[in-house]
């Protein structure tokens, strides 16, 4: 197995990594409110947009460079190790935009693609629903044929940015007489439309980007619906695909984040001593290092996968399920690393770097229940990866 890169791909880097030490911002202020967030997002990912260095392995016609598979790893290798901002339309980016390319009509690629990548109209992912989170096949959301438009009705949960999205990806059952995931199609939304309520929804970590959507009579015009109709449910599986596995970010972020536990464990003390002098927190750090060189080798085993079959399978469950419980266990040594000043938040001046530790320890609780839980992810890896029957 060959694991270099080639001399173009090294090219690409070099040429991505000058770009990022010339426009990286510098000593950006801590943002006072989501909306301050926000906006300082859109312009980081303008900035990128400008440089071409926004969804580089779309076609060119649509605003990409049409580079490769491993070229856009590349791409999110680099910007995760620079510790680069992210970009706020990732929803758009990563999966909406790549679902299009494979599902929908030249119109919606050539009204939606290049405004994603230009963050000129942020969009979201109305999938969820109050009982239908793990078991999205169960969703009650309704979408009832009218003329040339879909009246569709219910409800959406933990939908990220929806506040300030411009469109939505939405899936709703078309067919109620239809078992579960053969009567359910796949549509664009427009947020502005009449009959649509936003509410935040406040986290664990004090942020509020998730949002419950009610849509009540809201009228979706028949052009945006993407692909056939009761047929979304396996459009959906391109977007899932993509959610769960294909960006080497975690990696990455993994890597920066082990970088900081072993600061932190030389630094903390305890009976006279430093943390990693204890036998045991070293079993730990030794355990956390070898996870996220194993996280490594899944991504890489993805990467191949997309390179031989163009998409991504259903093996991008074993990436998600892994680094979602490895980020939980990291997390756990940090806060026992920590001992009681893991109790500190933001604002107190005896928190440990700022109380940043404590509110990832918080946010990656949610790891293994986003982009399906680790559950869901052992069925699939058991019936789709393993052949295993089901019950």
């Amino acid at each position: 197995m060959d694991l270099s890169f080639s001399p173009p791909e090294e090219a690409f880097r070099a040429e991505l990594r000058a770009w990022l030490a010339a426009n990286l911002p510098k000593d950006v202020p801590e943002p006072e409110t989501l909306e301050q967030e926000v906006a300082f997002l859109v312009e980081w990912q303008r900035q990128l947009f400008s440089g071409r260095w926004v969804g580089v392995h779309w076609p060119a016609e649509y605003g990409g460079r049409g580079a490769s598979i491993i070229e856009n790893y590349i791409l999110q290798e680099e910007l995760a190790r620079a510790q680069a901002p992210e970009v706020i339309n990732r929803i758009g980016v990563n999966l909406v935009g790549p679902t299009l390319i494979r599902h929908g009509t030249e119109a919606q690629k050539q009204r939606h693609l290049s405004r994603i990548l230009a963050a000129e109209e942020i969009w979201c992912q109305l999938f969820s629903e109050p009982n239908a989170g793990s078991d999205l096949t169960a969703l009650r959301c309704k979408a009832e044929r009218d003329g040339d438009h879909f009246v569709v009705n219910g409800q959406k949960v933990w939908t990220s940015y929806a506040q300030f999205a411009r469109w939505g990806i939405l899936l709703a059952r078309t067919d109620p007489a239809a078992p579960k995931a053969k009567g359910i199609s796949f549509f664009i939304v427009d947020m502005r439309s009449p009959g649509i309520a936003v509410r935040p929804l406040r986290q664990m970590t004090g942020s509020d980007e998730f949002n419950e959507v009610f849509l009540d009579n809201v009228h979706v015009r028949a052009e945006n619906l993407v692909g056939e109709l009761n047929r979304g449910w396996e459009i959906a599986q391109t977007t899932l695909s993509h959610e769960r596995g294909t960006s080497p970010r975690q990696l990455v972020m993994h890597r920066i984040l082990l970088t900081e536990l072993l600061r932190l464990a030389h630094a903390m003390r305890r009976d006279g001593a430093t943390a990693a002098a204890d036998p045991l927190v070293r079993q730990r750090l030794a355990q956390a290092f070898i996870e996220v060189e194993l996280t490594k080798l899944h991504n890489w085993r993805t990467l191949t996968g997309l390179l031989r079959h163009g998409k991504p399978g259903p093996e991008s469950s074993l990436v998600k399920l892994f680094w979602s419980e490895m980020s939980q266990r990291l997390h756990d040594t940090a806060m026992e690393i920590l001992g009681t000043h893991g109790q500190l938040t933001k604002g107190d001046p005896r928190a440990v770097a700022a109380g940043r530790w404590q509110r990832s320890y918080l946010y990656y609780r949610s790891a293994t229940i986003f982009a399906g839980t680790s559950e869901i992810q052992r069925n699939i890896i058991a019936e789709r990866v393993l052949g295993l029957p089901r019950k």
